[in-house]
């Protein structure tokens, strides 16, 4: 009988295979390598991927609460731009017009895009795009990082204590010193804020972070004091809700891809939406609900002006006036802007808030004055015109025709 083998023996590990048929002994040197360099840096790889990742979906971290500033402060202006600034020539004489240690300008555009002497004929616009813009798609939560960036970018600068939020089809009504004056002026945030219960965005799942009775609505054309600028960038919990439950359902659903609002056209058929409707499914647009919400949440509403400063006619194609679905913003083209126009607009002094039955009275500091500093949407021949017949007060740079 053979001897039994031993608990060493019983242990040893089986024969390697021989070098020659070891599937690494196939490869040439040379690929061996690297392949064996490839297995290294796979694991770390992948964690810096990972990392990345994640960074990217934080929002901007809110800069430390600055002292109080003691010299002039300025006023950021802050532009939403598709890609280029289509009204930088208007802009330009309204800058020229003003004293350039007391206002600044950030411009969030699209990835990749250059504000230089090739895209813009203003220096003022020179390289004031943001480092390291997002890809914004109108109804998505990108909107709102767009805008926190903006605001984060703003608040590097200690000097600046106002910060307005425009759109790129966005006009002043006034003069640099006129708009200077009312902005600094005003102790509070101007937001337009209000409940709108007719039209059902609330997620029942944004609780508890988002009470119910929390929610609210207004224009996304905003502006902001220092502190509750430092309030938005540092935000992080309703910024979450918002990423997972404010999303356009409805809309997708019936497009079959991303909204775009040009296409949409608001041709929907009231049938297919209130079929949305009954499966309790409702389209939410964040940025016009988010910075709002922040005020309602953190009880914060008695320090702003609940109105905006900036003017949008709104239109209707359906002779339905509760037909909600159908409104969209009028463009003001070269004879729609005429001095009669613009004068109508500045004349108002006050704005009714029907779903609220209120009537917010537009003042600064105590004092009454015009709602609107700026009006949207313009285009290029109306923004043109008001440069032309001098309807805003603003001087023709003598270098206009040269530069634009």
């Amino acid at each position: 009988m053979p001897p039994r083998p031993t608990p060493a023996a019983a242990s040893r590990p089986p024969p390697l295979m021989p070098a020659a048929k070891r599937p690494s002994a196939l490869l040439p040197p040379g690929r061996r390598a690297r392949a064996r360099l490839c297995l290294r840096l796979a694991a770390p790889l992948s964690f810096l991927l990972l990392l990345a990742a994640f960074l990217r979906t934080q929002p901007p971290a809110a800069p430390p609460p600055a002292k109080p500033f003691a010299g002039p402060g300025k006023v950021a202006f802050l532009f939403l731009a598709r890609a280029g600034l289509p009204l930088d020539f208007l802009w330009d004489a309204f800058f020229r017009n003003g004293d350039e240690g007391r206002f600044s300008v950030y411009v969030h555009s699209a990835p990749g895009f250059v504000l230089d002497r090739a895209t813009t004929g203003s220096t003022y616009f020179h390289g004031r795009q943001l480092a390291r813009p997002v890809k914004v798609a109108w109804g998505e939560p990108t909107m709102v990082e767009a805008e926190k960036m903006l605001f984060a970018a703003a608040l590097e600068d200690p000097a600046n204590q106002r910060f307005v939020l425009l759109s790129d089809s966005c006009v002043p009504l006034y003069n640099f010193s006129y708009t200077y004056t009312y902005l600094m002026g005003s102790p509070k945030s101007i937001v337009d804020s209000f409940v709108d219960k007719t039209e059902k965005r609330y997620n029942p799942n944004m609780s508890p972070v988002i009470p119910k009775d929390k929610w609210r609505k207004g224009s996304q054309w905003i502006m902001l004091i220092r502190k509750h600028a430092e309030l938005v960038v540092g935000d992080k919990h309703v910024f979450k809700v918002f990423r997972k439950h404010c999303k356009m359902i409805v809309t997708k659903a019936l497009l079959g891809e991303k909204p775009n609002a040009r296409r949409l056209g608001f041709v929907f058929r009231r049938k297919q939406i209130l079929k949305g409707v009954a499966e309790k499914e409702h389209d939410c647009i964040p940025d016009e609900h988010y910075v709002q919400t922040i005020f309602s949440t953190k009880g914060l509403e008695d320090e702003i002006e609940k109105r905006t400063l900036t003017y949008t006619s709104w239109n209707q194609s359906s002779l339905d006036p509760k037909d909600k679905m159908t409104w969209h913003p009028t463009t003001f083209e070269y004879d729609t802007s005429c001095p009669e126009h613009i004068n109508a607009i500045k004349s108002i002094d006050h704005v009714n808030y029907e779903v609220e039955h209120r009537t917010e009275w537009c003042q600064c500091n105590g004092t009454s004055v015009p709602c609107f500093l700026f009006a949207r949407k313009f285009s290029y021949g109306a923004a043109m015109h008001l440069l032309e017949d001098g309807s805003l007060g603003l001087q023709k740079s003598a270098q206009l025709l040269v530069n634009f």
